[in-house]
């Protein structure tokens, strides 16, 4: 006999798909209408993946068989710890970014609901879907949402990076669909759990083939993870996106990044010893190259956005570096790190428009012109005591600290506990290899850079010497911008109960038998 809990690993993927198509009914100039439909399925994907989160932590992995079709014969669903995290980390950017738009950016262009909810499912169909194809079924509905709520609001600079976006990800998808005809081919079966039980018993004659099937996936994953050289266009898209946009786009990425460490898990793990550690080299010199680009851009940048999009590259380098370095404990503080740097980016994007408002067009430029050649007429500020600070300059001030916190790793927030988590993992290996002490140094490096831009844009905004304009900020504006900080200390606060799941959801993935036999057990 079933209960309520035992279809929860399907609402995530029909409840927005379901909304999705609801709001094709509603006339576009609706907005109030659709916007509260939109809000309320959100709210409702939220509680349903907190409850799948806290089902799988208590019962183990729940396979969803639809049409009770046995695997490797159908289509299943799969909710582990893993995958149950990303569908909750997915709701709350969603409902984050949901929200904030409904200030003004969903009137800004036609679909917008609509294009979101098809997003979600995407995003959440990756996230727990079992087979490969259906994987790259839930990619391209996702790219498809994304490539149009990029354009959204329009705009030549946002056309030019959508471009760029656009086609470095269909040729992506073009490597994808290549790989997976290719394994396929050999081993007859695209479900992950059957591929991977299948994989050990694969031809000598026939491994060079399968393993440049997993080469090309590999590669179509590491594009859309943003992985160097491969992550040029990622923040230049980014910025030129809406705020609640961008703030969404935060965990596209970490989607590349799933699918990197389910798979190579799967294909190239204990079980599979012909091919064990296939490309694990790969991926840490990858990853450490992507960090650094993403230091340096960090460092670089003049504008916040910019600042942002190269923090999702530190992000995404430092969590390939960590998957490839192919250790438990190292995975699971990569995990938690994960969910933390991308609370944190994702809130410093919404807060970038937010603080923008209260500057005058084309500050940045002045600010580095200023800094370079100096103001010889610009008159030295009288000293002033005890100036009054607005409301909402206060508030932003502190988000915006709170943020520069997360990035840099700095305590009390959870960022300092991730990159302390992943520097203790890394020193508690038997052996410590030349990799792991650039990974090190890089993640040190990565936090001062991030401390450098930020208070150098903090600086700025909020301690120039002109008479800053008082933004108005609107309580459905600065909501969605305190719920990710607030997660980000409780993070910090249940430390503790948060490296615990991760640990187990680390070790259930670096020994897959269980995640095999569970898919493949008869019904």
């Amino acid at each position: 006999m079933t209960s309520w809990a035992d279809h929860l690993a399907i609402v995530p993927v029909v409840l927005p798909l379901a909304t999705g198509a609801l709001l094709l009914l509603v006339d576009e100039q609706r907005h109030a209408l659709k916007g509260l439909i939109s809000l309320t399925s959100s709210t409702l994907l939220l509680a349903a993946s907190i409850g799948l989160v806290q089902s799988v932590d208590a019962a183990g992995t729940q396979v969803y068989r639809l049409g009770a079709w046995p695997a490797p014969f159908g289509i299943v669903l799969v909710a582990d710890r893993l995958s149950a995290v990303m569908v909750l980390l997915a709701a709350i950017l969603g409902t984050a970014g949901m929200t904030f738009a409904l200030a003004r950016w969903h009137r800004a262009g036609p679909r917008f609901h609509v294009l979101l909810q098809y997003l979600l499912v995407g995003l959440n169909g990756a996230f727990l879907t079992g087979d490969v194809f259906n994987l790259f079924v839930f990619f391209e509905l996702l790219l498809a949402a994304s490539y149009a709520l990029a354009l959204h609001g329009s705009g030549t600079r946002r056309v030019r990076a959508s471009l760029h976006y656009i086609i470095i990800n269909l040729a992506a998808s073009l490597l994808f669909l290549i790989g997976a005809s290719l394994l396929y081919a050999v081993a007859g079966t695209l479900n992950m759990a059957d591929l991977a039980q299948r994989a050990s018993a694969i031809a000598a004659a026939d491994r060079a083939l399968f393993e440049a099937g997993a080469a090309l996936l590999g590669v179509a994953f590491l594009v859309k993870a943003a992985m160097w050289p491969l992550c040029f266009w990622l923040p230049g898209t980014y910025a030129a996106a809406a705020a609640p946009v961008a703030a969404t786009f935060a965990i596209l990425s970490k989607v590349g990044v799933y699918a990197v460490l389910r798979t190579s898990l799967l294909l190239s793990g204990e079980d599979t010893s012909a091919s064990a550690g296939f490309a694990a080299a790969a991926l840490v010199y990858g990853g450490l190259a992507t960090l650094t680009f993403g230091v340096i851009g960090v460092l670089a940048s003049q504008h916040l956005t910019h600042v942002a999009g190269f923090s999702l590259l530190v992000s995404a380098g430092t969590l390939l570096a960590a998957i490839g370095a192919g250790h438990s404990a190292v995975t699971a503080a990569a995990l938690y790190y994960l969910v933390v740097s991308t609370l944190g980016v994702s809130a410093l994007y919404l807060l970038i428009e937010l603080v923008e408002r209260s500057r005058e067009p084309g500050a940045d430029v002045l600010a580095v012109t200023a800094e370079a050649f100096g103001d010889a007429d610009q008159p030295e500020p009288e000293e002033e005591v005890g100036i009054a600070i607005p409301a909402a300059t206060a508030i932003l001030g502190v988000s915006f600290a709170a943020c520069a916190l997360v990035l840099a790793g700095l305590p009390p927030l959870p960022g300092f506990l991730a990159k302390f988590s992943l520097l203790s993992a890394l020193l508690a290996e038997d052996t410590i290899a030349a990799s792991d002490w650039a990974m090190m140094l890089l993640l040190t490096l990565s936090g001062l850079a991030a401390t450098i831009a930020m208070g150098r844009a903090g600086v700025r905004i909020f301690w120039a010497p002109h008479e800053p304009i008082v933004a108005r900020v609107r309580l459905i504006e600065i909501a969605p911008v305190a719920l990710l900080l607030a997660l980000c200390i409780s993070l910090t606060l249940q430390a503790g109960t948060a490296m615990r799941y991760f640990h187990d959801a680390a070790q259930a993935l670096h020994a897959p038998r269980g995640y095999i036999e569970e898919v493949m057990r008869p019904r």
